[in-house]
């Protein structure tokens, strides 16, 4: 029994242990090489890094604005309208864009809105003319805003929903107008959550990859994401990448740090009652205003999705299906989201599994430090973005081996490392309820290791690590940014393909790629959410 709880432990720690050697193995390149090379070449502080980091700087910012903004409003509308037929799919619509591949979402994003999209179709059947130009700075505030405005009204959400209902009697008796409730009750909360939700916006859109790259349209228009990409393929000039890798890993981590400086939190009591009932869901007025709100976001989430299936109908399937590039890709794609995402649910269950030893034992002092390095380890990919990432080992391979022969095994690990971070938000509440209840159970039957896993943690634990593995397969199979810096001919995956498609402007082809990608990623979710349903236990649930 002591044997086996001390191989939990040392299993966490061997877990934790490969994930801060991954990525600290390639900080430390990326210092060492400055060091020894960047700080000799003092040109590199050039009129064009300096404007790829304003632009970077911009881009973020503005994504930010326009995407906390309508995520307060439709926070607010949703919070208000408990029940409306819809309501539940809409809460699925919202988490949706995490799990898309966001090349898909870009190919949608320029049917609706590119020069000959739906939008313009739209506006020049009615008589208006228009210049709009999806490529630039518009187009990557649109694709940031779709991506983000989501998943910052679903955080919001989390922290209005803990309003107690005692908040609402109290208003309804003393009659407070809606303005008196925003700025008494509701903006209270929302400035507890706005630090927190604002700050990892920036920071998704400071480490945008895909949409700057494809919708960035020119040096105009390049974050350090992109130009550390240009700097190893098309330039090679492996010095100016770890220049802006550092820039890159620098704010990453000054945003962590603000954010969780200025995030504040809001104690709510559990509420006596069932219901909120507010005293401004009553009016017409505010149930339209409410419901155009509602209606018009789902509209604009859906519009997207909805373009890549039209696109799609008059795809050449025949030809895609004949083609062998297309297969090895396929192939490619799978094995590589397959082995990322069993390296990823092995990683977090070996930590969670000895964080759960050690809470059962008598070190509670080592058991808070070892929670504490494991949420930072599984949150390093956030500091460390996969470009960044993979410049840093990169530069330590090159030296002693042919990088391109070994970018299976660096996309396998980028890949992991990328959804350790959901993984473990999935993961923890769960296992951690489970061993809540189970623990004393186990500990007097004398239940470890293997036979704890197949008749305790499994019949329990069955419908997160269903959901874990999903996200960390879709996740991996729709990225683009380690294989974009990786990528070959001899080593390509279907978000590779598909980019190659759109560059050439066989859209067409491009379409026919997206489709499979949407219903393969829309699959992996709807399909473990279904195996989640029936077995569901409290603290699974992903906020």
């Amino acid at each position: 029994m002591r044997a086996r709880m001390a191989a939990a432990v040392w299993a966490g720690w061997a877990a934790l242990t490969g994930i801060v050697t991954a990525a600290g193995a390639a900080f430390l390149a990326l210092g060492l090489f400055a060091a020894t090379q960047v700080a000799e070449q003092p040109v590199l502080f050039d009129a064009y890094l300096w404007r790829v980091v304003r632009f970077t700087l911009l881009q973020a910012g503005l994504s930010t604005i326009l995407s906390i903004l309508p995520a307060i409003v439709l926070a607010r509308a949703l919070t208000r309208r408990q029940r409306f037929p819809g309501r539940t799919a809409l809460l699925r619509l919202l988490a949706l864009p995490l799990a898309l591949p966001a090349l898909v979402v870009v190919l949608g994003i320029v049917q609706v809105w590119g020069q000959s999209g739906w939008a313009n179709a739209v506006l020049k059947a009615a008589g208006f003319e228009t210049g709009f130009n999806i490529y630039g700075l518009t187009g990557i505030l649109i694709a940031h805003v779709f991506f983000n405005a989501s998943l910052a009204t679903r955080l919001l959400l989390s922290h209005l929903d803990r309003i107690p209902a005692e908040n609402w009697r109290l208003a309804s008796q003393l009659g407070m107008q809606p303005w008196s409730i925003f700025r008494l009750i509701e903006w209270p909360v929302l400035r507890a959550g706005l630090p927190g939700a604002a700050s990892l916006v920036f920071l998704l859109c400071i480490a945008s990859f895909t949409v700057v790259l494809t919708l960035g349209g020119g040096p105009k228009a390049t974050t350090i994401e992109v130009a550390i990409y240009q700097a190893l393929r098309f330039d090679f000039d492996p010095a100016r990448a770890v220049l802006l890798a550092l820039l890159q890993l620098s704010l990453c981590a000054g945003l962590i740090v603000l954010g969780g400086r200025f995030s504040g939190s809001m104690i709510a009591t559990k509420s006596v009652y069932g219901w909120n009932i507010r005293p401004d869901v009553s009016s017409l007025w505010g149930r339209l205003a409410d419901f155009a709100i509602i209606g018009v976001s789902a509209l604009l989430l859906l519009l997207p999705l909805t373009a890549v299936v039209a696109g799609a109908l008059s795809a050449p399937f025949a030809k895609l299906l004949g083609e062998p590039v297309f297969w090895r890709a396929v192939m490619t794609s799978v094995i590589i989201a397959s082995v990322a995402a069993i390296s990823c649910l092995v990683l977090t269950w070996c930590m969670l599994a000895g964080l759960r030893t050690l809470r059962s034992g008598q070190s509670r002092r080592v058991a808070t430090v070892f929670t504490n390095l494991s949420m930072a380890s599984a949150s390093l990919i956030l500091v460390l973005p996969p470009v960044v990432l993979g410049t840093g080992w990169f530069i330590l391979l090159r030296p002693v081996t042919d990088v391109f022969a070994v970018a299976p095994g660096l996309v396998i690990m980028i890949n992991t490392l990328m959804a350790l971070p959901f993984a473990m938000r999935i993961l923890q509440p769960a296992v951690t309820s489970a061993s809540d209840s189970h623990e004393r159970l186990c500990a007097s039957l004398g239940m470890s290791g293997w036979h704890r896993f197949r008749l305790i943690d499994w019949p329990v634990l069955r419908a997160p690590l269903g959901l874990a593995f999903a996200f960390a397969m879709a996740l991996s199979i729709g990225d683009l940014g380690a294989i974009a810096l990786f990528g070959s001919e001899d080593f390509t995956t279907l978000p590779l393909l598909m980019f190659q498609r759109m560059g050439s402007y066989r859209m067409d082809e491009a379409a026919g790629l997206a489709l499979l990608l949407l219903v393969f990623c829309l699959g992996l979710i709807y399909g473990a959410e279904g195996l989640a349903r029936p077995r569901q236990v409290p603290g699974e649930a992903v906020q």
